[in-house]
């Protein structure tokens, strides 16, 4: 039922040691712009619906967006740090929590897109995706001439 986009990621970049590639992901960072992140997620059948929860610690709910477009549910959101806002030079002897952009798609073909709802709370995402009623097969009665 859901499609996951594929995604790039690479523990490198936040590591505050020494790394001889680093100035070769920055290059690429320049040409082909920063790589997301995905994060991780949980998806449960209640029969006549999905739910969706993602975690998403430590992030405002103001940086989160969810996207319906084209029969496709995308999450973004965006983790600040205080390490990308301030000398990286600092005090900082280890920075080991990613920041950055995070995504994730899901494929919603048979979901009601108008009946999706979403909640926030203590850092889980979770989307209640109702399933389209099935139709019964309409019928009708021939006559014989």
């Amino acid at each position: 039922m859901f499609e996951l986009t594929p995604f790039f990621h690479n523990s490198r970049r936040s590591m505050n040691a020494y790394d001889p590639f680093r100035e070769l992901d920055e290059v690429e960072n320049a040409l082909f712009g920063e790589r997301v992140h995905t994060f991780n997620t949980d998806i449960s059948d209640n029969g006549d619906s999905y739910v969706i929860e993602t975690d998403l610690p430590g992030m405002k709910k103001e940086d989160i967006n969810i996207d319906i477009a084209g029969g496709t549910l995308t999450i973004t959101a965006l983790r600040h740090s205080n390490y990308e806002k301030e000398d990286k030079k600092k005090s900082y002897v280890r920075v080991e929590r990613s920041y950055g952009s995070y995504s994730r798609s899901f494929d919603i073909t048979g979901i009601d897109e108008e009946g999706i709802t979403a909640k926030y709370d203590n850092g889980v995402l979770t989307l209640n995706l109702p399933k389209k009623a099935t139709k019964a097969p309409e019928t009708r009665k021939l006559t014989i001439e």
